[in-house]
Formats: structure tokens, C-alpha cells, sequence
């Protein structure tokens, strides 16, 4: 699927390239009108008896949360001159009408609450008609026009505004800061301008979808204001990183010597594949959050699971187009020198070669270390969001700071007690009139008044930390009394979640029908039962759908379990870190802001989403790497090190430039984004060193075998579902011009053998002279796999007894085997020290076996299988039967297994197929197979099991 996307991209490259620039060009100005559109909060249960108590204070009372409200103060005159009454009024009465439903002021409702304590301040609540962002932008200049008093504008809709327009800063800061930050660092990775510049267009294109995809969810549901720097962080981070690994794979397949199609059809069938799966895995964990009933998390799990996706396509689609217009321009504009190929050694030599060793010493030690850091959570304490999401200098939270220091205490966040009052009729009701002469007139019922709640009222007053109770509305249409409790606690103190236990669990008067709380601390802990009634099964899906992408892509039932569990390591290192920074405090003046002793609960559930997406998606391609060498050697040391060593350079720089975009956006003004931006930070640098290079490894190394434990019984499920990344073929070198022979010793001494050796009638053997051998030198090939018999080198110094790591060399054209030729036709020899080798399936009945590997023929020192096309009876896709313990691939027992069972393998020999016993004079040949597979389009290897191990191949244009 893939190759084929890949070559439709290529083909179709100029299209693509042209109608995504036309596309950005046409939706970014509407993806611009975002700003605006946002609503805040979202943080409530719509089913919660806080949000209906909410809900009827707006539709029964006029109102709950006021719109606005003006504070004035005076450093001389008190609020009881006749001059400051008519200096507020005079500026109050100015705005107009069309935008403004009610105002309140001392003078209008005769509260005390309403003036400070020291008599030099008041303030009014202004609530406003029609669109409330609108509707404000036009009073906003007027509510500041008082004459002789100081004046500061709050409320909800003020903070919604602020929160806009410090959204937009956050956003264009973070940016300033991170692009230029990224593009050095991608230059120090790939050398060159061009490669380096083009993740940062992918990132742009992510971060203009992000405003569109948000842009739409708004006129379909409300959008949450902090939605907009999470999604587009999630989505410029993952999209350098998906581009990085595309791009890496682009120039291998290019330093191979491969076409530009060529090498966009390769590089889409292999890291296409699993950027394709770690998006995937990621917005599984993200659209988690669609399961919880907060407007807040659901926006934010959609709009960053929409984007996830959009920056996979970026990366598989329009990337690969510009690479297949580019090609090996790609490497253009080289600013540091090209120092060749990395060879065997380095850091993560040193680290694999550590850890092979000492497997039990590093999964204690690194244990400790999460255990240590996730200790602080378990004193965490959950609160709400206030104004002190916003920086210290903000308006809106200097108004409600100054409310709750200098006046009533709580005067905004009272305890509110609705009382639905049982009613009776005022008299006997009416008889019918005459059939069709008019309906039944409703019958009057008596009124509510503070009378029939008096007796509740006086059992709150006798409650503990309740100062005072006071009737705060009345409601004739819906027969309800609106109570307001004061209490001197804070609201998310546990004195003031007692107190509203206390108030639930009173039961009901006589005359009372229902009794709903609301209020800020009642709505908190109606918010904190949603989030832990949900959160189970948040995890039984995302862990259930995650585990089952994992098992098609691995074909093991432990890697799973395993994974989920380093996972959970990871998640609790970052929430004790986030404990100790913001609950804490002791981070509180490094990034600037205000601790409140305490973490919001929705922002830890989407923290708990985001962490787990991203630690699942760089351990995919450690673990993308290990499964291809456990199916190449069958041996699990091997694997393991051999897949930490390959993959920790590109993955550390994935996360070293995830890293710095996700530290540009915890600079943001908002405490919500700070907190996210370091949750996430700590997740991913604990990912990357201490779980992806050292806990999973050794995890895997002392479990052996076992890693790739799978059932019989599954396995042909598993071949069904099967998520394979398909083994890169090595690219042919274009073939040289014809040379001397080589000296008898080579290739033509192995001719000679095999022309002297018995063939099958329908299979002639190919004399020596159809083997054009190219002129680089013997040593350009590696060595084919030494016989059962032949000594075992001694491994090299530095590596662990019974652990083979293999070179980690990135191909270049110096470092590729020489072009040769079978028949006329280039062909490319391999042994299982080169890329996986495919399994091949036996002949058809009446088709003639491939000659046995001793007599075929060598070139440049290398064992070469030569056959006529008609010799190709079969042809399988690639990884057929690549599955762990399937045909073709690695058995339980750790070794390659061969197809069908002992009794299958007998038949076909019997019957004169390919195979165990397959022909006469080959009964003491067990395990060699040989056979045609199709690799690519045009292109097709043979394969050989050789008795000591292991596989000899070799590729040959069709």
C-alpha cells in the first residue's frame, strides 16, 4: 500500500505541490478569524448539578457569573458622597442601550458587599445583550471614561478577551522563538539548508492546518481558548519529527544510488509506514479525550487528533513530492562539511555494548530514578481555573485580586443553594367550559417567598464556617429560591468541599421538591467525579486499541503489556515533576507565575493523553528497528542492541527538536499552556534517555525469547491484521562497462565449480561468462556467512559475550556492493548481514529446484544463485510470511523456521518440489530453501537458508 501511495505521489508530484500551495493560500485567512471565536471555561459537567445550578442562575436570575465588572476607586473620597454616585452613574448611563441588558451598583441594590473596606472603592456589574465579544469591544473605551475616579475593567467576558489576545502573543513568541532554534539545529543534522528547511515548511503547513481545523470546529461546537497553543505545539512538534525521520530515510535511499522515484517509493514502504502507525498511535491516545463530557478536553482531543493526522499527511504527501521534485538537491547548499559515513562505534555502541551486559543493574537503577520522581504526586491536589491563569499585570485578574482582598470575602464565589419550593393552588379549580368553546383556564398557585425556605436557612447558618446565608433571588415562573452562602475559607480549600458535602447531604424540609448546589467549589468537586468516573474508561479504550496496533505491528502479546507499562513510568515521572513545579511552587519565579497549591484536573487529563501518545511514539521506532533484526538473526541480544544502536541517533534528535518547540511554547503567558509545556518536556527528555535507551532494553534483553511470545493459535490472526515496515532493498548501481575477467581465484574458479556440478534438466546451469563481475575491488561485499563448520569470529573489543551488534553505517555509494550481472540482467548480492532478506515460498509441482548452494557460482569472493526465468514459478509480496514464529520467520525457539511442519516438507520433497529433501542427491540438506520472490516492481531475489544460519540472496531485474 505504501509503494503504491508512494509512486502516485511521485507521479502526480507537480499536482500535489501545486494545489497545496493554492489550498494554503485560499484558507489561511479564514483559518485567521479563529481569534475571536473561542469561548472560555468548558471546564464543567454538563450533567453535574453545579452546571444546571449555573444554568437557572443565567435563566431564572438574571445572570451568574456577571459580564462585566467595573471597579472604581478614589484615594480621597468615599463611595457615600453624593459626587462619586453621580460621577458612576453619569459614565453608566452613556453607553447604549442595544449592547448593555442590566447594570447593578451600591447605590442600586443598597448592599454593603459592593463597597470595600475601607470605603474608597465600589465597583458595578454591567451584564450585556446579543454577542457578548462584541458587545464589549463596543462599551470598553466608555466604561474607562469616569471623570476624577480610577478605573479598572473584570469579569468573564474582559478575561476571555485577554485571554484572545494573550493566546495570540503566546502563539507568535513561541514561534519567533523556535524557528530559528530548530533551523540550526536541523542544519547541524543533515548539513545542508535545503534538508534543513524543509521540516520548517512541513511544521508551517501543520500549523495553518491546525487554524483551519480549529477554525471549523467552531461553527459546529464551542472551542475552548487554550485549544489553539496546545494543538498547534502538538502539531508543528510532530510534524518536524515525522519529517526528520521521512527525510533521513530520502537521503540513505538517494546516497544508495537510487532514482528519485525510486527512492520516494522506498522511503514511503518503510519510514512512511511507521510515521504513518506512530501518528496513528498518537491520535488514538488524543481522541481518548472525545470519551470525557468537558467542552475543554473535548475540543482540544479533537482539534489535536485532527492536526496529528494533518501533519502525517504533510509528511507523507507533500514532503515526498518535494523530495521527488528535488532529489539529490536535496543535499544542496551544504553549509557544514560532508565527514562520510558514521562507522561502528560511538555513543550508542557504548550504550548498547553497557546495557547488553548489565541488564539487571540498569532496569533497578532507572526503576528507582521514575519511582523517585513520581513520588510528589502522591500528594497532589486538585483545584479549578481562575484568573491567575493570566500574568500577574493582567487587568482582569487585578480586578478580581483587588475583589477578593479589599471586599467581602467570596463575594463572587458564594455557595449558591437553589431551592424548588413545593406549591399549592390558591383555590378550587375552575370547571370546564362547553365542548369547543375554548380550553380549561390554569388555575392559580400560590407564591414563593424567603419564608418557605427559612427553616433551610437556618439549619445552613448553624453549619461549620458558614458566616452568613441571605436570599439572593426569587423565581415566581419556576417556584425557586436562590440562597446565597457565605463561608471565609477559600474556595478550593477541603474546608470549603466540606462545607458543600455538609449542604448535600442535608435533607430536604417538607415543603421543599428538589435542593441543587452550585457555585465554584461545588462545581469542582462535581468536575473532579466526572474526570475519575470517565478516566477508567478513557484507559480501557486507548490501552485496548493501542495494545491491538501494537500486536499487528510486532506479532507479540508480551511487547504490548510491556510497552504500556513503560509508559506508565513515564506518565507518573512527569506528574510527580509537575506536583513539585506548580503545586509546589518551586518553579513558580523561574517561569513566572503564580502558584495556587494546586493542579487543574482537566489539564492533568490531557496531559495524561498527550504524554502517553508521544512515549509510545518514539519507543514504536526503537521497537520498529528491533523486531527487523530479530527477524533477520533470530537472535534477541542481538536485536535489541543492534535496534538501540541504529535508532538513538535519529530519535534523539526527534526529541531534541521536539524539545525545543514544546520549550518555546512554555514561555507563554498562560499558566495552563506553561503547564502543559512542562509536563510534556519532562515526559519526552525521560522517554528518550532514561526509558527508550536504557529501561526497554534492558527489559528486553532479560527476557530473551520471550518478548516475541505469540500462541500458535494467534499467529494466523496475526497474519491477517499484520502491520509489517517493509525491509529496504538495496538500490542496483548502474552497470559498468565490460572488464578484464577476474584472476581464477574469484570468480572464475567458482564458474568453473559450478559448471562441474549436476543440474536439473529444466534449470541449465549459467556458465561462468553470463557473470559480469564489476571492478570495485572484493572487499566492497561483505563476507557471505561462514559454514556450520567454519569458526565463529571473535567479537569485537568492547562487546558482551553472546551479543553481536551489527555496523550501524549509513549507505553510500562507496560503501554499496559493486554492480554485477546474472544473465545480462545487474544483480545485487546479500547475506544476513544486509537489510532483511524475504522469505522465499517453494516452486510449484513440476517446477525444477534452484541448484544447491555449493554449486553456485562466485562472484568477487560472494556465492551467487543464478537461474533462467523460468525457474521463477512463484512470487509472493513483500513480508508474505515475515510474521515472528510464522513461515519464513524466527520460531519461538529464536532461529529462522522453515515453511510448512516436518510432514509438509516431506510431501513436496516427495512430490519434487523445492524443499527439505526436495530432490535426489539433496536428502542431507535439510533447511536449504531456495526459491523466486518478488521484492519491488520488476525486481525479484532468491533466497537461501544456509545449514549454520542465516540466509545468502541475491536480487536480479526481471
Amino acid at each position: 500500500m505504501f509503494e503504491s501511495a508512494g509512486r502516485l505521489v511521485y507521479r502526480g508530484r507537480w499536482t500535489l505541490l501545486a494545489l497545496t500551495l493554492a489550498a494554503a493560500v485560499l484558507v489561511a485567512p479564514f483559518g485567521l478569524e479563529l481569534f475571536g471565536r473561542m469561548a472560555d471555561g468548558g471546564f464543567e459537567d454538563p450533567r453535574a448539578d453545579s452546571t444546571t445550578a449555573a444554568r437557572w442562575n443565567d435563566e431564572w436570575y438574571g445572570g451568574h457569573a456577571p459580564d462585566v465588572v467595573v471597579l472604581y476607586r478614589h484615594p480621597s473620597v468615599k463611595v457615600r458622597d453624593a459626587r462619586y454616585k453621580a460621577a458612576v452613574h453619569r459614565s453608566l448611563r452613556a453607553l447604549p442601550g442595544r449592547h448593555v441588558r442590566a447594570m447593578a451598583t451600591y447605590w442600586t441594590t443598597k448592599s454593603k458587599k459592593m463597597v470595600s473596606e475601607d470605603g474608597h472603592s465600589t465597583y458595578a456589574i454591567v451584564t450585556l445583550k446579543g454577542d457578548e465579544q462584541r458587545a464589549y469591544a463596543a462599551i470598553a473605551d466608555r466604561l474607562r471614561n469616569v471623570d476624577n475616579l480610577y478605573v479598572s475593567v473584570g469579569g468573564s467576558v474582559p478575561l476571555l478577551d485577554e485571554l484572545n489576545d494573550q493566546t495570540a502573543a503566546d502563539l507568535t513568541r513561541a514561534e519567533a522563538i523556535s524557528m530559528p532554534v530548530l533551523l540550526v539545529l536541523l542544519v547541524v543534522v543533515f548539513g545542508s539548508l535545503v534538508a534543513a528547511g524543509l521540516p520548517l515548511v512541513v511544521g508551517l503547513l501543520a500549523v495553518l492546518g491546525a487554524l483551519v481545523l480549529l477554525r471549523l470546529l467552531t461553527s459546529v461546537t464551542e472551542v475552548s481558548v487554550f485549544s489553539l497553543n496546545v494543538v498547534t505545539m502538538l502539531g508543528l512538534g510532530l510534524a518536524i519529527d515525522y519529517s526528520l525521520f521521512v527525510l533521513k530515510a530520502f537521503r540513505e535511499e538517494i546516497a544508495r544510488g537510487a532514482t528519485n522515484e525510486q527512492a520516494v517509493v522506498r522511503t514511503m514502504a518503510t519510514a512512511g509506514r511507521t510515521v504513518a502507525f506512530s501518528g496513528l498511535t498518537v491520535a488514538t491516545a488524543l481522541l481518548g479525550l472525545l470519551l470525557f463530557p468537558q467542552m475543554f478536553l473535548r475540543s482540544i482531543g479533537l482539534g489535536a487528533a485532527a492536526v496529528v493526522l494533518v501533519a502525517v499527511g504533510a509528511a507523507l504527501i507533500v514532503l515526498p513530492a518535494v523530495l521527488g521534485v528535488l532529489g539529490p538537491r536535496v543535499n544542496a547548499l551544504r553549509i557544514t562539511p560532508d565527514f562520510g559515513p558514521r562507522r561502528e562505534g560511538g555513543l550508542w555502541h557504548s550504550v548498547a555494548s553497557s546495557v547488553m551486559r548489565r541488564p539487571v543493574l540498569y532496569l533497578v537503577a532507572v526503576s528507582v530514578v521514575l519511582v523517585a520522581l513520581a513520588v510528589p504526586f502522591l500528594h497532589v491536589k486538585f483545584g479549578n481555573v481562575d484568573h491567575r491563569v493570566l500574568p500577574a499585570a493582567s487587568e482582569s485578574r487585578r480586578v478580581a485580586e483587588t475583589l477578593d482582598r479589599d471586599f467581602a470575602r467570596n463575594a463572587m464565589a458564594a455557595i449558591d443553594v437553589h431551592v424548588l419550593v413545593e406549591r399549592s393552588f390558591t383555590g378550587a379549580p375552575p370547571l370546564p367550559g362547553p365542548l369547543g368553546q375554548g380550553h380549561t383556564p390554569i388555575s392559580a398557585v400560590t407564591p414563593v417567598s424567603p419564608v418557605d425556605v427559612r427553616p433551610l436557612a437556618r439549619r445552613l447558618e448553624r453549619l461549620p464556617g458558614v458566616t452568613d446565608v441571605e436570599v439572593a433571588g426569587l423565581s415566581q415562573a419556576n417556584g425557586a429560591v436562590r440562597l446565597a452562602v457565605r463561608y471565609a475559607s477559600d474556595p478550593m480549600s477541603d474546608e470549603a468541599r466540606a462545607l458543600v458535602r455538609s449542604i448535600r447531604a442535608l435533607s430536604p424540609e417538607p415543603n421543599v421538591r428538589r435542593v441543587v448546589v452550585g457555585g465554584p467549589t461545588a462545581a469542582q468537586l462535581d468536575l473532579q467525579d466526572s474526570l475519575v468516573a470517565t478516566l477508567p474508561w478513557m484507559a480501557l479504550v486507548v490501552c485496548s486499541v493501542t495494545g491491538v496496533l501494537l500486536f499487528a505491528a510486532f506479532g507479540s502479546l508480551v511487547l504490548p503489556v510491556k510497552a504500556l507499562l513503560m509508559n506508565v513510568l513515564s506518565i507518573g515521572a512527569s506528574f510527580g515533576v509537575i506536583v513539585w513545579a506548580f503545586q509546589d511552587g518551586h518553579l513558580a519565579a523561574a517561569l513566572n507565575f503564580t502558584s495556587t497549591g494546586s493542579i487543574e484536573a482537566t489539564v492533568t487529563v490531557l496531559i495524561l493523553a498527550v504524554v502517553f501518545g508521544l512515549s509510545m511514539d518514539y519507543e514504536l521506532f526503537l521497537l520498529s528497528r528491533v523486531r527487523a533484526e530479530w527477524l533477520r538473526t533470530g537472535d534477541n541480544t542481538a536485536a535489541v542492541a543492534a535496534g538501540l544502536q541504529q535508532t538513538g541517533g535519529v530519535i534523539t534528535s526527534a526529541a531534541l527538536l521536539l524539545l525545543v518547540v514544546i520549550g518555546a511554547f512554555s514561555t507563554a503567558g498562560i499558566t495552563i499552556v506553561k503547564l502543559l509545556g512542562v509536563g510534556m518536556f519532562v515526559a519526552i527528555v525521560v522517554d528518550a534517555t532514561l526509558v527508550r535507551a536504557l529501561l526497554v532494553p534492558a527489559s528486553m534483553r532479560l527476557m530473551g525469547g520471550a518478548n516475541w511470545w505469540l500462541p500458535r493459535s494467534w499467529r494466523a490472526f496475526h497474519h491477517r491484521i499484520a502491520l509489517r515496515e517493509a525491509a529496504p532493498a538495496p538500490t542496483p548501481a548502474p552497470t559498468p562497462a565490460p572488464t578484464p575477467a577476474p584472476t581464477p581465484t574469484s570468480a572464475s574458479a567458482s564458474a568453473s565449480a559450478s559448471a562441474s556440478a549436476p543440474a536439473p534438466a529444466s534449470a541449465p546451469a549459467t556458465p561462468a561468462s553470463a557473470l559480469a563481475p564489476a571492478p570495485a575491488p572484493a572487499s566492497a561485499l561483505a563476507p557471505a556467512p561462514a559454514p556450520a563448520s567454519a569458526p565463529v569470529p571473535r567479537p569485537a573489543a568492547g562487546t558482551p559475550s553472546g551479543v553481536r551488534l551489527p555496523r550501524a553505517i549509513t549507505p553510500t555509494p562507496e560503501d554499496a556492493p559493486p554492480a554485477v550481472t546474472v544473465n545480462g540482467r545487474p544483480a545485487v548480492f546479500g547475506a544476513d548481514t544486509d537489510p532483511v532478506p524475504l522469505p522465499a515460498a517453494p516452486a510449484r509441482p513440476g517446477a525444477s529446484a534452484l541448484p544447491a548452494a555449493p554449486a553456485h557460482p562466485a562472484v568477487s569472493g560472494r556465492p551467487a544463485v543464478s537461474a533462467q526465468p523460468a525457474a521463477r514459478e512463484l512470487q509472493a509480496e513483500p513480508g508474505e510470511h515475515g510474521g515472528p514464529g510464522e513461515d519464513g520467520g524466527p520460531g519461538e525457539d529464536g532461529r529462522p523456521r522453515e515453511r510448512g511442519g516436518p510432514r509438509e516438507r516431506g510431501e513436496r520433497g516427495a512430490r519434487g518440489e523445492s524443499g527439505e529433501g526436495a530432490a535426489a542427491g539433496e536428502g542431507d540438506q535439510a533447511g536449504r530453501r531456495v526459491g523466486w520472490v518478488r521484492v519491488v516492481e520488476r525486481r525479484a531475489r532468491v533466497v537461501r537458508a544456509l545449514p549454520g544460519g542465516g540466509w545468502t540472496w541475491v536480487e536480479v531485474d526481471e
